[in-house]
């Protein structure tokens, strides 16, 4: 019976649907007007009766639509062009949830409200709708326009930042008092997960994608992406974080495989199912009688959200080096409120520290704002226009200085030896909270139930023992690579600290106590680090220390094994983020019948490479694997169809060209170690 209802009620949802939407496309308006004039009608407000008898299901399916469209940014939205308007993202970000916070603030206890409805108020006006951008940007056509990677950047981080906001909140409203450590421990576990499911992906889900297409199925894609989608969402939520957030984690790793533009096109349709559902539960959020008892505190905080976020998000678009134009058009991109509102509303009346009233007042703002959406969006260009008619011509000059002096920095040229120790540095940091997240997932297994082992060794000691052990042997690859580049950069910064001059021996004297220092403090830090960790999986310290030099005798005895499996991982991970991003089809130009089979991509020489210092033609290339070498990048120029005297060198960013069987076994022999 429950089946024949759900069934029933999609019937209702996707006729209704159907209808609104075909009249809004009528008279020019946005689809997703259309999805949330559903919702009002099919609610359980509107008179006479409801049209649907499982609302709860309805709204299930509505957030499979949010992790859906999340995960569709992520395809479009790559890590490459995350890192490209980062500083600009992150800067808009907390400028404006700081303003806006500051703002509803002020404008609830200038309605007389309490504190804690106040201070829930700025929260709630302080968080962009991510889904509604995404579906209003990608049916205005305007997703992949320069302006509309910043406003994906801003809600990247925006999400990020909810996080550790609702952390602050829950602190607050329980004690009066913001809790600084409990921020710092979710920002620390916030970014374990992240290079968890990065770092992870990255190595893993290209090539688990590349296996897949061999056999040529869509089905099999399909079914393989939307896996990965789901369970990083399903994993986020677990861990207290936004499904949406994974599903954009894994959406951004998928972007790097070659596949993504056949994925991109076979989760559309789902995702276009889906988000219409998702629009359709937030028009059921409308209460007409709410409507019409809090019309001026909605009006006012609707116009609110939308001159003050055009305002503050400008503002910190501008302030992060981005053109007045630019700004003014992510401003207006991103007036308006929505999921993440609903849940610090939530969270205000499950912590029983907010009125009643303030939920259903933030979805009719919500729902205001999001019908202005697309039009704020449509009518950017005509705003910036006028505005720079408007505009004295010197202070556009005085802006246009600004913007150019913010794009200066970051361009002088930093000594190799000091962005040798930069990168090494993001590394080590990168390896410790990889560690980390090898440690959670102990603590977690260690805290099963010892039924699953044999009966023999069914004690918790065991149990404990045998779950540190093997959280130590996926770890010790880390710990021996991380050694290796302490030991690297305690010698670069001798050489740093203390610069060649006339000196002799002294000068090296020096520079050996400064890195054996360094070597020594880094070792202790990286002990003391272990035992902290062990310490959530491990309770006795007898145990901890005699299992620990047993760990480190079979490291040192299995050291060359450890460090091929950590060098294959970065191989890998190196291999994803250096190749070229693949056109979209529309991008690609028509090209000649006989190259229609051949495929492009691109590789770093590493400098353990057996072919670094080799001539092309000593390297057996064409008769092994059948690919060509076919232009080369060094130190900024490059090389077309260089000549078979040619000598690669480290570093070196060639092109190969080949069908799509070949790549893979040329790949392997221009980074093999061994000839």
């Amino acid at each position: 019976m429950h089946g024949l209802n759900l069934l029933s009620d999609l019937a209702v949802v996707m006729i209704i649907s159907g209808i609104t939407t075909i009249i809004c496309h009528q008279l020019k308006q946005p689809v997703a007007l259309g999805y949330i004039l559903a919702g009002f009608i099919i609610g359980p407000y509107t008179p006479p009766f409801m049209l649907v008898h499982d609302e709860d299901s309805i709204k299930t399916l509505g957030g499979m639509g949010v992790v859906l469209l999340m995960f569709s940014l992520g395809l479009e939205f790559s890590l490459r062009k995350l890192t490209r308007v980062g500083l600009s993202a992150f800067v808009a970000a907390l400028l404006e949830i700081v303003l806006m916070i500051w703002i509803g603030y002020e404008i609830g206890r200038g309605f007389g409200w309490n504190l804690m409805d106040s201070v829930f108020l700025g929260a709630i006006l302080s968080i962009s709708s991510t889904t509604i951008i995404v579906k209003a940007l990608a049916e205005l056509g305007k997703s992949r326009e320069p302006f509309a990677e910043i406003i994906f950047g801003v809600l990247v981080v925006e999400d990020i930042l909810a996080i550790i906001l609702l952390a602050l909140l829950s602190g607050f409203a329980q004690n009066g008092t913001l809790d600084t450590g409990n921020i710092l421990g979710e920002m620390v576990k916030l970014a374990v997960f992240f290079v968890v499911v990065l770092v992870a992906g990255l190595i893993g889900v290209p090539r688990l994608f590349a296996f897949i297409a061999k056999f040529k199925s869509d089905e099999m894609l399909l079914v393989a992406a939307l896996g990965l989608c789901f369970g990083t969402a399903f994993v986020a939520s677990r861990l207290g974080y936004s499904v949406a957030l994974g599903a954009f984690l894994i959406g951004a790793v998928i972007a790097e495989s070659r596949q993504i533009h056949r994925i991109e096109a076979l989760t559309a349709p789902v995702r276009d199912m889906f988000s219409a559902i998702f629009f359709v539960t937030i028009g059921m959020l409308i209460d007409w009688k709410m409507l019409v008892a809090y019309a001026w505190p909605i009006l006012i905080l609707s116009l609110v959200v939308v001159v003050g976020k055009v305002a503050t998000c400008s503002f910190g678009v501008f302030v992060g080096g981005k053109d007045l134009r630019t700004s003014f058009r992510v401003g207006m991109g991103l007036a308006q409120i929505g999921e993440f509102s609903f849940i610090i509303a939530a969270l205000g009346l499950s912590l029983k520290v907010t009125s009643d009233f303030l939920y259903p007042i933030a979805v009719a703002v919500s729902v205001v704002t999001t019908l202005v959406t697309p039009y704020l969006i449509r009518g950017s260009d005509g705003a910036v226009g006028w505005l720079e008619r408007k505009v004295p011509q010197p202070i556009l000059q005085a802006l246009s200085v600004y913007t150019a002096w913010i794009s200066s920095f970051g361009q002088g040229q930093a000594s190799p030896l000091t962005l040798l120790m930069r990168r090494m540095g993001w590394q080590l940091l990168i390896d410790l909270l990889l560690t980390v997240g090898i440690f959670a997932l102990g603590a977690w297994v260690g805290g099963w139930n010892e039924a699953y082992l044999p009966a023999a060794i069914r004690l918790p000691q065991v149990h404990d023992s045998l779950v540190w052990a093997a959280v130590m042997i996926v770890a010790a690859p880390i710990y021996l690579a991380s050694f290796r580049k302490v030991k690297a950069m305690g010698m670069l910064l001798g050489e740093i600290c203390i610069p060649l001059g006339a000196g002799g021996r002294p000068v090296e004297t020096a520079r050996a106590v400064i890195s054996q220092v360094f070597v020594l403090v880094s070792l202790v830090v990286m002990t003391v680090t272990t035992i902290l960790l062990s310490a959530t999986i491990l309770t006795s310290l007898e145990s901890l220390v005699m299992l620990l030099l047993v760990v480190i005798v079979a490291a040192t005895i299995f050291r060359s094994i450890l460090l091929r499996l950590y060098s294959r991982a970065e191989v890998a991970l190196h291999e994803t983020l250096v190749q070229l991003p693949l056109l979209r089809p529309e991008e690609v130009p028509a090209l000649h019948e006989l190259l229609r089979e051949a495929e492009l991509e691109t590789l770093e020489i590493p400098a353990e490479s057996a072919v670094a210092l080799r001539k092309l033609r000593e390297i057996p290339l064409r008769s092994q694997t059948g690919a060509s070498i076919v232009a080369i990048e060094r130190s900024g120029e490059r090389l077309v169809n260089p000549g078979p005297d040619e000598v690669l060198r480290p570093g070196d960013r060639v092109l190969l060209l080949g069908q799509a069987e070949q790549l893979p076994g040329a790949r392997d022999l221009l980074l093999s170690t061994s000839t």
